[in-house]
């Protein structure tokens, strides 16, 4: 049997929800911190409410700037499925169900009916090498600009004093 769960992912929260049946709707919900403890407290939540095989659980999160990433990695070292999917096409799926107001909870409930009634794709982490690529690579896109000020600088020094420029363009 799986059990679904959608999850609601905000800076320093995160807005679960167990679908205990689809049909009906009832549900259970547990709002924890966005940090590794909240993490360890979603995991006991779910193995004393949804199951004690975590593998028959099915998460749904959706993809939120770099706030839902921790929670991603956690979960699946964890055994749970989880699929981290669009929010273009949960906010479409919502309008299909008549949701009209947002609210964590009501997002969460959209969540996991989505992973319910949609089955998207599983989640699964990128191999560290492209994880430590991204990171460079972003490094460098926030350090150019800074290189290229630095420059302009330095070639306005030297221009005021050739023989004797302040600082090096990489001071």
């Amino acid at each position: 049997m799986s059990y679904y769960v959608g999850i609601d992912v905000a800076k320093d929260k995160i807005d679960c929800l167990w679908l205990r049946d689809q049909t009906s709707l009832k549900i259970k919900t547990k709002v924890l911190p966005n940090t590794a403890a909240g993490f360890t407290q979603l995991k006991s939540w779910l193995e004393k409410n949804v199951s004690l095989h975590l593998d028959d659980v099915f998460i749904c999160i959706e993809a939120t700037g770099v706030y839902h990433e921790a929670l991603a990695y956690a979960l699946y070292a964890m055994g749970v499925k989880v699929s981290v999917v669009n929010p273009a096409f949960v906010r479409d799926f919502a309008k299909s169900l008549g949701v009209r107001s947002k609210t964590d909870k009501k997002d969460s409930m959209v969540l996991a009916r989505y992973g319910a009634m949609t089955n998207p794709r599983l989640w699964e982490p990128e191999a560290d090498e492209i994880r430590t690529l991204k990171a460079l690579l972003t490094r460098l896109m926030y350090l150019k600009p800074i290189y290229s000020v630095s420059l302009i600088v330095w070639k306005r020094q030297k221009s005021v004093n050739p023989q004797r420029p302040l600082l090096s363009p990489l001071s």
